[in-house]
């Protein structure tokens, strides 16, 4: 089986996927999964995909992320990984639609406007 490459996005989080046939090994940015989520809900985001479509153990990960938060990271990292499967095997497209696993979250931060503090909210006002 030859490589394959794919890109997820979350926020200002790219995560970009290598998958390949192997025992199950996940390294993001040269270190295990673990070591880089140490968080056990982020740990579940990233193996959701392998989760929804049985394939846990049967594929090796290397991953390079940048941008964003550790969060946005592991989302992104969790679209990239259920691309992938899908890209590899199209029986799995079922199951990782109905997990919304292939749905691209579009929310962003929203930019700052000039005479305001944030992007909504006013300086304090006073009257006198």
């Amino acid at each position: 089986m030859s490589v394959t490459n794919t890109i997820g996005r979350r926020k200002n989080a790219i995560a970009r996927v290598y998958v390949t046939a192997g025992s199950g090994n996940i390294e993001v940015n040269g270190r295990p999964y673990t070591e880089y989520f140490p968080l056990e809900t982020l740990q579940q985001l990233v193996l959701k995909a392998f989760a929804a479509t049985n394939t846990l153990g049967q594929f090796d990960v290397k991953a390079t992320l940048n941008g964003g938060g550790v969060s946005g990271q592991a989302e992104a990292l969790q679209l990239a990984l259920a691309r992938a499967l899908d890209e590899i095997n199209p029986e799995h497209h079922t199951a990782l639609k109905a997990d919304k696993l292939l749905t691209r979250d579009p929310r962003m931060v929203e930019r700052k406007k000039f005479g305001q503090r944030k992007a909504r909210r006013r300086f304090q006002f006073s009257k006198r």
